[in-house]
């Protein structure tokens, strides 16, 4: 059976941030995720994971403004330099934290704008990431997202994720596949992550429609979850649903 993180921004909302961690382990869960972790001191995160016995499976780049719609400055020619200051401040929580995985958010393409320059300053940045990353033995993750939930993601597809690994070539940036998204863009969910296992290091899921408990909509999680174990998929998977309610009322999906 696959390993399952709680997603922390997502779950156990019922609860503030710092109390989250304790409530992911009461409900079973060995590993946590969110998805940033700067608006806290690392060291009270850090004792959150050692007192509660969790692993922090991943968190992201540092990825603009968030409340003002921004979804990741990685593609933006002019704000090269932020970014570059983002993954600096990435590994030094990542290193606190004892998190070896760091996912990168592309960004959201302006309306009008030259695709094929923001594609370009992706790769750089991806090339400079990938590298720094290394050094510190901590792994780089890029994230294709339907465009249903962010219209002008620049990142959509797994076709094209792995066309903009290969495009960068370092052997340390991987794909983090999240079923949810990818069902919405492309379906044919155990055939494509089976095609692409070997460049897939996280796994994150919800159920469509609505982003809820798996069990809750049209994919078959329990076959994907025997599937993942048949074909070798030794990563975690994220729990990054919204709760139909409370959050504990709806854990009857996490195998035991």
């Amino acid at each position: 059976m696959p390993r399952f993180a709680a997603n922390l921004t997502m779950l156990f909302n019922e609860v503030p941030f710092m109390e989250r961690f304790a409530a992911a382990a009461k409900a079973g869960f060995k590993g946590v995720e969110y998805l940033f972790p700067y608006p806290f001191p690392a060291e009270e995160l850090a004792k959150q994971l050692s007192t509660h016995g969790l692993t922090q499976v991943l968190h992201n780049l540092p990825a603009g403004n968030w409340e003002k719609g921004e979804r990741g400055i990685a593609i933006f020619p002019d704000r090269v330099d932020e970014f570059k200051e983002g993954v600096k401040t990435a590994i030094s929580y990542a290193k606190a934290l004892k998190c070896t995985q760091v996912n990168c958010l592309s960004g959201v393409l302006p309306q009008g704008a030259d695709a094929k320059k923001h594609h370009d300053t992706l790769v750089s940045n991806l090339k400079f990431a990938a590298a720094a990353l290394k050094n510190e033995g901590i792994k780089l993750l890029v994230e294709q997202i339907n465009t249903r939930d962010i219209p002008g993601f620049f990142l959509t597809t797994t076709k094209q994720a792995i066309a903009l690994i290969a495009e960068v070539g370092s052997d340390n940036l991987y794909d983090q596949y999240d079923i949810y998204h990818m069902q919405i863009m492309e379906g044919d969910l155990a055939r494509t992550i089976e095609a692409n296992l070997p460049k897939i290091a996280h796994i994150q899921l919800a159920d469509n429609p609505g982003r809820n408990e798996p069990g809750t909509g049209e994919i078959n999680y329990p076959f994907l979850y025997a599937f993942l174990d048949r074909i070798g998929y030794k990563g975690w998977i994220g729990a990054e649903y919204k709760p139909r309610g409370e959050t504990f009322a709806g854990l009857g999906w996490l195998p035991k």
